[in-house]
């Protein structure tokens, strides 16, 4: 079975967001809630890098590691989803998450803020695929529709990958040896254990 993952290239973003818009438009994502952010590290300075951030469905996910009523599983194709029914808003996944992925969807005391929202790989949740309640609560499902992500499908210069793991790095492997340097890659070994070799 596929490990469906996420890749963004540093070398290739362009910071120009097409990605967090096509996700808060496929999804109807709430005002306030990024399930995709672009963030700029050295704004404006020499070594300018720009990455597009959103859960990286880790293999271990810390997130799923501190939930206190276990509402993250992850699907065969290594997605990692949540249900909103058993999410009770306690924001401990929030602090796990080293991407910042999961969201209080209000601001607010404790307890008014609201279940957490996170990306959820355009795979919906756990109703039935297609429901109206899947979409409510989780956005379109286009892995069922046999889509990739729309974020990384609205990639003008394909630096946000998305697929199977191992084709994912195998692309990424290519790019590395045209370029005749070090890694742009960001996040693959934190969410994933382990390495692109070159």
């Amino acid at each position: 079975m596929a490990r469906m993952k996420f890749l963004c290239d540093a070398d290739r973003c362009i910071e120009c967001n097409a990605c967090v818009t096509a996700c808060k438009n496929e999804h109807e994502v709430p005002w306030g809630i990024n399930r995709r952010r672009v963030v700029t590290i050295n704004d404006g300075k020499p070594g300018e890098r720009s990455v597009s951030m959103a859960c990286m469905h880790c293999t271990d996910a810390p997130c799923a590691a501190v939930c206190p009523v276990s509402c993250f599983y992850t699907t065969v194709d290594a997605v990692v989803l949540h249900s909103k029914d058993l999410c009770i808003g306690c924001g401990y996944c929030f602090y796990a998450c080293p991407f910042g992925a999961p969201q209080y969807p209000k601001v607010g005391n404790f307890g008014s803020r609201g279940k957490m929202d996170k990306c959820t790989y355009c795979a919906g949740g756990p109703e039935a695929d297609f429901s109206t309640a899947e979409y409510e609560k989780y956005g379109r499902n286009r892995l069922a529709e046999g889509k990739l992500p729309l974020c990384a499908e609205m990639c003008s210069t394909k630096s946000l990958l998305a697929g199977d793991g191992d084709i994912i790095a195998s692309i990424y492997k290519e790019r590395v040896m045209k370029r005749g340097y070090g890694s742009g890659a960001w996040g693959w070994k934190t969410a994933y254990k382990e390495t692109i070799s070159v």
